[in-house]
């Protein structure tokens, strides 16, 4: 099996770092949370309002330092929230400082039903890799944390993820 490693960002109701976890458990990958410097403080409503301004803005908050470095593995799976249909911009930050040639991403975000272009913006910003097992996992359109797509799938995605692997990638 090629070396993977799971890295992702989670706010709210922590369903990033569900489906990064079930993602780990079943594949023995390493696994890191991007964290930002300042943390995000207020209402939920704050923070959409925030996260808003950010992504139009193309705003990239400092994160913190993670415990595994990208460079060390062949793989990396990238999971991210959509915050105003695109990525986290914490995401964008680990992305940007990233040097992507001959890798391979495994791009998978959570929304609440509003994918926007997520999957492509993190495939436009991994230049040099190669993308594949992108997935889209809904959530409670209304911010909760219940999960809409059927678990089966979420399932089907992961044991593709194992195969693709285990082969070659």
């Amino acid at each position: 099996m090629k070396k993977m490693l799971i890295v992702y960002y989670s706010w709210s109701n922590g369903n990033t770092k569900k489906i990064a976890k079930m993602l780990q458990k079943a594949t023995g990958a390493d696994i890191a949370e991007i964290e930002t410097v300042k943390l995000y403080e207020g209402s939920y409503q704050d923070v959409v309002d925030q996260g808003q301004r950010e992504v139009d803005n193309g705003f990239q908050p400092e994160i913190r330092p993670l415990a595994y470095s990208a460079a060390d593995y062949d793989v990396i799976a990238v999971g991210t929230p959509t915050w105003w249909y695109t990525m986290a911009p914490a995401v964008l930050t680990y992305l940007n400082s990233q040097n992507w040639n001959g890798k391979t991403v495994i791009p998978f975000m959570t929304n609440g039903g509003w994918p926007g272009h997520v999957i492509k913006d993190i495939q436009n910003t991994c230049k040099g890799a190669r993308s594949i097992c992108e997935m889209e996992i809904q959530f409670d359109p209304s911010g909760g944390d219940h999960m809409e797509t059927p678990n089966a799938k979420v399932e089907e995605w992961i044991e593709s993820v194992k195969r693709s692997c285990e082969q070659q990638i």
